[in-house]
């Protein structure tokens, strides 16, 4: 799967479950009709948390994601989004309880876009950036990126450097989420690709090379100024992606 073969639509009014399928989903951040619907999605520690935010964006920020994480999970469940429970991992990833767990889920946003990736019995992890230039690129990758990343890196100059940055940056961020151990991982002890026309692929993975073989790569384009990047665990799987 690459992004020349990912497009977005409108999702059907009954929802398929993912059998061998990823559905990633796209939103921008709620205006204030749907915010009121979302925040009666929200569990009490949930709009707790939303309220101790300072900014009104990032209260907007994570009321989208939940309230939508919420209802999206409810219609593959046929759950109402209130009554969906999840509990955490010793890692910190979130996951619905034991009886539901069978459907995998992660989320990323930032800018004004919110992304979920849902799926059946396979580990998934999805990140989103905004792209920037208000910071040195390269210094950022000698301390996170690893040597071959950096090499590539180096070989290029201007916004073709900065938009590298960001797809390797959200390549390695989805790999560390699906994964689901957290800092525990550290991003220079495995290799994407960044390269603009080469597609996004694990490369190589330390220090257990079959480890890059379980997991399969997507880039995902989401909007102009951003990257995205899809890791999913396994072989074999379509990506139907739709907006909210």
């Amino acid at each position: 799967m690459t992004v020349s073969d990912q497009a977005w639509y409108q999702p059907p009014a009954e929802l398929p479950w993912p059998h061998a399928e990823v559905h990633v989903w796209r939103a921008t951040l709620a205006g204030p009709g749907a915010a009121d619907r979302l925040k009666q999605c929200l569990s009490t520690d949930e709009r707790d948390r939303m309220e101790r935010f300072r900014f009104e964006k990032d209260r907007l920020r994570y009321l989208t994601g939940r309230g939508l994480l919420r209802t999206l999970l409810g219609r593959y469940l046929d759950v109402a989004p209130p009554d969906l429970r999840f509990e955490t991992t010793a890692a910190g990833k979130p996951r619905l309880t034991s009886d539901q767990r069978r459907l995998q889920f992660n989320l990323a946003h930032s800018g004004e876009y919110v992304l979920f990736a849902i799926a059946d019995g396979r580990a998934v992890g999805i990140d989103l950036e905004e792209i920037r230039a208000d910071f040195d690129v390269g210094e950022l990758a000698a301390h996170f990126f690893s040597p071959s990343e950096q090499c590539d890196l180096d070989t290029l100059t201007g916004r073709a450097k900065v938009e590298a940055f960001f797809a390797c940056w959200t390549r390695k961020e989805a790999y560390v989420k699906a994964r689901g151990e957290g800092l525990s991982l550290p991003l220079d002890q495995f290799d994407v690709s960044l390269r603009s026309g080469e597609p996004a692929r694990l490369i190589a993975t330390r220090p257990d090379p079959v480890e890059a073989t379980r997991w399969q790569l997507s880039g995902l384009d989401v909007a102009d100024g951003y990257k995205a990047a899809l890791m999913v665990e396994g072989q074999g799987w379509t990506l139907r992606s739709w907006d909210c």
